[in-house]
């Protein structure tokens, strides 16, 4: 069965640093965009990451530039996405994704055809 699960989320301090994983099973993984969204508690689900199949494009939503960074290791059919100066607005269930068959990252949802579970991040003031 083709999955994707997330883990590496835990409690952190406004200021920490925190590196989530995405490992890909059932499938080969490596010629797909991956990326990462987040949704908050009362919030639409929104676009924080992604990445070519390549790993040599990357793009990400405006509140988290300069602060994380998606990667991506194919041999391990794993996605990361370290998060750095994490702040209480960054409190969310992140999810991994896969696109379908594109080029170039891409932060529309439907373009995503296989979610993970989620895994919680929660920063504290």
């Amino acid at each position: 069965q083709v999955q994707l699960v997330e883990s590496g989320g835990g409690l952190v301090q406004a200021g920490g640093s925190l590196r989530l994983s995405c490992a890909a099973s059932g499938g080969t993984f490596s010629r797909y965009v991956m990326g990462w969204f987040r949704r908050a508690p009362g919030k639409e689900r929104e676009f924080v990451a992604a990445i070519s199949w390549s790993g040599g494009s990357t793009t990400y939503a405006d509140s988290v530039k300069g602060r994380f960074t998606i990667s991506r290791d194919n041999a391990k059919n794993t996605v990361y996405l370290q998060m750095n100066s994490l702040k209480p607005e960054d409190t969310a269930v992140y999810y991994c994704a896969k696109a379908r068959a594109i080029v170039g990252p891409t932060r529309v949802t439907d373009e995503y055809d296989l979610w993970g579970q989620g895994t919680q991040v929660t920063v504290s003031s």
